[in-house]
């Protein structure tokens, strides 16, 4: 099977050039129009409408604003590194993903399990985050906690995996 195509039960979906062309486009600005991608692609507006929709509702991409934790009022940025007791891993996951100041939780290999960022307000934020509510989760064995002091690179712009190294975007 060819790299740009995905296997889905018995239907084979496709990335074509046209539809990473499209999201290396909105990796860079996820709020460029449809009728400025279509210009930028040469193709009509409503291909590029299609071709969207198509890209968010099988879950290839999602468009959502990301925010300057920091300037939006949160004094506390971080990161957990959970082990836990993994006859408890459905419930810790379940129990973490709650929290709404955790803002991503991925499941881990190597020492740790879990691999969870958090944003705060305060240090007071913070406190109650550990102590009131993480480390009261059944099946917790320890957790690690970083704080990030300044973020040196954010860059969203990867590409796909099925893109080719000498092949050229926009």
């Amino acid at each position: 099977m060819a790299k740009n195509k995905e296997k889905v039960g018995n239907k084979i979906k496709e990335l074509d050039k046209t539809d990473r062309k499209i999201i290396h486009l909105l990796q860079k600005d996820g709020s460029l129009s449809n009728t400025f991608i279509a210009k930028e692609l040469g193709i009509a507006e409503a291909t590029v409408r299609t071709r969207l929709k198509r890209l968010i509702g099988e879950a290839y991409i999602k468009i959502v604003a990301v925010g300057d934790p920091h300037k939006l009022g949160f004094g506390i940025t971080g990161n957990f590194k959970i082990k836990m007791d993994i006859k408890h891993k459905d419930h810790v996951i379940q129990e973490i993903s709650k929290l709404k100041e955790v803002i991503f939780v991925n499941l881990m290999t190597g020492t740790m399990d879990i691999d969870a960022d958090f944003i705060v307000k305060s240090l007071d934020g913070l406190n109650d985050l550990i102590y009131n509510k993480v480390s009261k989760i059944d099946g917790l064995v320890s957790i690690e906690t970083s704080l990030i002091m300044k973020q040196i690179k954010e860059d969203y712009a990867w590409g796909t995996g099925y893109d080719d190294d000498e092949e050229s975007f926009v």
